[in-house]
């Protein structure tokens, strides 16, 4: 564990020096490794707007949702994976289950229905299943419109997958090489 979250800035300064799963989220191609290299130098304009602050007001609500009906306890802590101390993830949940697996949990707040997770959020799970030796993610979701919830969280469990977190390894690479690049 890098931070348990309680200090935010601390949290904040120790995501910066490395390659979290949100970043990664973003990396599919090699424009978005040039794109992402900008944003870590440069910083994001973005700051937010009324759909993340929904997500955090939310969190919590389902955070506890999900620790009554799957056993996964809340989770605010940065972590390191075991080999690379620069790649980095903050899962919504997680739990050590006996025998000693990772399970995590994932939270998300849409308005739109799912067929299926998206693409860049199976990014953000690899990733984080990597980072932290997981075997699975419980992916929930909750739907809301106009920011009302609809129903129940809705909820997957994604497997890991090492062709896919190979290829994110790869590209994480290639993101540390450009940032690299960029400030020699």
């Amino acid at each position: 564990m890098v931070t348990d979250g309680s200090d935010r800035i601390a949290w904040l300064r120790a995501r910066a020096r490395g390659i979290t799963a949100t970043d990664v989220a973003k990396l599919s191609s090699p424009r978005s490794i040039e794109a992402m290299a900008h944003q870590k130098l440069h910083g994001s304009r973005f700051t937010g707007n009324a759909y993340t602050e929904h997500g955090k007001a939310r969190e919590p609500e389902i955070a506890s949702w999900v620790l009554r009906e799957h056993g996964i306890a809340p989770s605010q802590a940065l972590f390191h994976a075991e080999f690379d101390l620069r790649h980095l993830a903050t899962p919504d949940g997680l739990s050590q289950r006996e025998g000693g697996s990772v399970e995590l949990a994932e939270i998300k707040t849409t308005n739109k229905e799912w067929r299926s997770i998206p693409r860049h959020y199976l990014r953000q799970i690899w990733w984080q299943q990597y980072v932290l030796g997981a075997e699975r993610t419980l992916v929930v979701w909750e739907r809301h419109e106009n920011f009302v919830p609809v129903g129940d969280p809705q909820c997957r469990w994604v497997d890991r997958d090492e062709n896919e977190i190979e290829r994110l390894v790869t590209l994480a690479g290639r993101l540390i090489d450009e940032l690299i690049a960029r400030t020699s």
